[in-house]
């Protein structure tokens, strides 16, 4: 795994602000009104008509699902729809990261909630648009890559731009990227040399975001990127992320539909979901 385990407190942070927004009351009468776990994503639809994804950490799970050790780090099937949500955004904390995973879905709904509730104020909203759209990398910068995020890398190797990738599993990585692959356990040293630096939400999951955050240099761009990173931005600006690249669910139902079918990113952009970034102002 990636380094040091550190306690989740962006994950808190953009729950307190959510609360702060909506309100205790209205947070409470919130429920779930339907749920996927997806293949690559879990997707969950609110009661409110706004929806949120994150990613399936299906490495995570030990054994198969019919095993009862394995389904016991899962929410219980059958009690999922109606629930109020307060009983699930406490799974921030949990220890397996299927809940956790979960909870950050419901979190990234209840996000998307507070941008129609309330007009940011510390922060622009972008729509339509990719990170490494706005963000300015010299040709001479090293990007540090932290997962083989395939669309990056075939940007990076286009333009000639020099760029590492931490990842546990060389496997990710086509033969001729083998060149760039530095095993996850590297982090440490590898992080420190970046001048760009570019993450996902997964690591929220995986308790590694902090450690990783602290290795960089100061001046160096940090960005987040990926469905699961959907929640509200401020904790991540308070940590000198420089820009935070999410989704936007716009069809609930539909892209449910299309996790339950085995659907990753490749088959929601631009459709049932569009792409957001958010930058600190």
């Amino acid at each position: 795994m990636l380094d040091v385990i550190v306690k989740d407190d962006i994950l808190q942070a953009s729950l307190n602000e959510i609360t702060e927004i909506l309100g205790e009351e209205r947070l409470a009468s919130i429920t779930i009104e339907r749920a996927v776990i997806g293949l690559f994503f879990i997707g969950v639809k609110l009661s409110n008509g706004y929806g949120g994804v994150s990613y399936t950490p299906i490495k995570s799970i030990p054994g198969a699902v019919c095993c009862p050790s394995s389904a016991s780090g899962f929410p219980i099937p059958g009690k999922i729809q109606g629930a109020r949500v307060t009983n699930y955004v406490k799974d921030i904390h949990s220890q397996s990261a299927v809940r956790k995973s979960f909870a950050i879905a419901v979190l990234n709904a209840l996000s998307h909630a507070c941008l129609d509730a309330r007009e940011p104020q510390n922060f622009v909203v972008e729509k339509g648009v990719d990170p490494l759209d706005v963000i300015d990398i010299p040709g001479d910068a090293l990007v540090v890559v932290i997962g083989a995020l395939v669309p990056y890398l075939r940007r990076f190797k286009k333009n000639k731009q020099p760029f590492l990738v931490l990842e546990l599993d060389a496997r990710a990585l086509k033969e001729e990227e083998m060149p760039f692959f530095r095993h996850a356990d590297q982090a440490r040293e590898i992080i420190p040399q970046a001048d760009v630096l570019i993450t996902t939400g997964t690591t929220l999951i995986n308790d590694t975001i902090h450690s990783l955050l602290s290795y960089c240099k100061r001046e160096a761009q940090i960005v987040i990127v990926g469905p699961t990173s959907s929640m509200r931005p401020t904790p991540f600006f308070q940590r000198d992320v420089d820009v935070v690249g999410g989704v936007l669910v716009t069809k609930p139902d539909e892209l449910l539909d299309t996790l339950s079918e085995g659907g990753s990113g490749y088959h929601f952009f631009g459709k049932t979901a569009e792409k957001v970034i958010y930058r600190p102002i």
